[in-house]
């Protein structure tokens, strides 16, 4: 698949997967049953699929693989926190202050991990 296109699947991906969060996130603040709501559920695993399978090509595309470009490593253990982080904003955290701080911590998460893909440097937006 061309690089042009798998990128672009890729950020699309992106900016979807982090607007559903945040609406999902003003959606627990206010208590709404649309969390409740199939397509809610589903479609950010369907998402996230997606978002995945396009890094996973285009780091086979590029031959920047983990453990090789540090960049990529500190990107992939900070998907790994945000994953946590979004389940106990969403689901798991017992109180409504855990959730809310875990849905802040997240997206700070998800900010760094946008300036290490576009400064290919694990610092981030600080180099």
């Amino acid at each position: 698949m061309d690089y042009a296109v798998l990128k672009l699947i890729h950020v699309s991906s992106v900016i979807l997967s982090i607007s559903l969060f945040i609406l999902r996130g003003i959606w627990m603040l206010t208590d709404s049953s649309r969390l409740q709501q199939r397509w809610v559920r589903v479609m950010p695993h369907v998402i996230d699929a997606t978002l995945l399978f396009s890094a996973i090509l285009l780091t086979m595309s590029l031959q920047q693989y983990p453990g090789t470009h540090g960049w990529l490593s500190a990107k992939i253990v900070a998907l790994l926190v945000y994953i946590g982080l979004g389940t106990i904003a969403i689901k798991r955290g017992k109180t409504k202050r855990a959730r809310i701080l875990a849905w802040l911590a997240a997206i700070g998460v998800f900010a760094y991990m946008v300036g290490v893909a576009r400064t290919h440097q694990a610092l981030s937006w600080l180099t």
